[in-house]
């Protein structure tokens, strides 16, 4: 039986499916547009360059924020070899507790960047500014962040590599 909370979270995790996934096929159709009309008509758009960019930051922190949810971000798996039960539980907390202070961290700088850019004006491209651009930067960190946390208080997952340690 699912909650209403289970419910509004696998919602959450089907649109960062669905975002990544349109964001990833049109880098991949602008990518290939641009070369074939760079290499066959010498010409291309002008804004494809400075687009492709903004997607590619866009793609990889929402594949990391992906990554996160799923557990296959980098981690200690060595540990779970040299230590067991209650060492090991204490390594995973303080492993994911100071992988959410550091992505708390880069989420507060990131918000300052953003901040920067917002007061100075920079521009961006099609008409954007360059801080809507670089929003998914506090908002990615910031949902690592959370998503760490919260995996450092509850018990691991059956597949976490730092629980299996405990069998």
């Amino acid at each position: 039986m699912t909650t209403a909370y289970q419910r509004h979270l696998a919602r959450l995790h089907r649109f960062e499916d669905w975002v990544l996934t349109v964001l990833v096929v049109f880098m991949v159709v602008l990518a290939g547009a641009q070369i074939l009309l760079r290499n066959v008509f010498d010409s291309g758009f002008a804004w494809a360059e400075p687009v492709l960019r903004a997607l590619v930051l866009w793609s990889a922190m929402l594949g990391a924020v992906i990554a996160t949810r799923e557990d296959q971000h980098i981690g200690l798996d060595f540990i779970a070899r040299f230590v067991s039960g209650t060492a090991l539980r204490v390594a995973r907390f303080v492993a994911l507790a100071f992988a959410a202070v550091l992505c708390g961290l880069m989420a507060w700088h990131s918000w300052g960047l953003v901040e920067l850019d917002r007061e100075g004006g920079t521009a961006g491209v099609l008409g954007l500014p360059a801080w809507m651009l670089e929003l998914i930067l506090p908002l990615g960190f910031g949902l690592m962040a959370l998503r760490f946390l919260i995996r450092s208080l509850l018990p691991p997952k059956s597949h976490d590599p730092l629980a299996e340690g405990e069998a």
